[in-house]
């Protein structure tokens, strides 16, 4: 099941009592200052939540397992998420009242079709 960021604010917004236009602005101005923080390369910490912060990965050199053929891999920089205590704490406590609940997924290099050739 996915949840919207309508999904969140209706609910916010039902549980506080506040109106729903009033927490949109609210969720709408966190995530704006979480984006805005990122980029500019600050760390966010929500404590007992978790830690946001950028990752660079550098350059490098790959191949094309079709051709073969040498690849230049730009550096990138993506969004990384750790949880923290509570939040794993809590999801644990979720995975072992209802394994359902959250959604095992196989390890990278055991997805299905993947041969090993080594």
């Amino acid at each position: 099941m996915t949840v919207t960021k309508k999904d969140i604010i209706d609910r916010i917004a039902e549980s506080t009592g506040l109106r729903r236009t009033d927490v949109r602005d609210v969720v709408h101005a966190m995530l704006e200052q979480i984006a805005a923080n990122l980029s500019s390369g600050e760390r966010i910490e929500f404590r007992d939540f978790g830690v946001f912060e950028v990752r660079v990965r550098a350059a490098r050199a790959a191949q094309n397992p079709k051709t073969l053929e040498p690849v230049h891999v730009p550096q990138r920089a993506s969004v990384r998420f750790k949880p923290g205590r509570a939040m794993r704490d809590r999801i644990e406590e979720a995975a072992t009242r209802a394994p359902a609940l959250v959604e095992a997924k196989p390890a990278a290099n055991q997805t299905a079709g993947h041969k090993d050739t080594k």
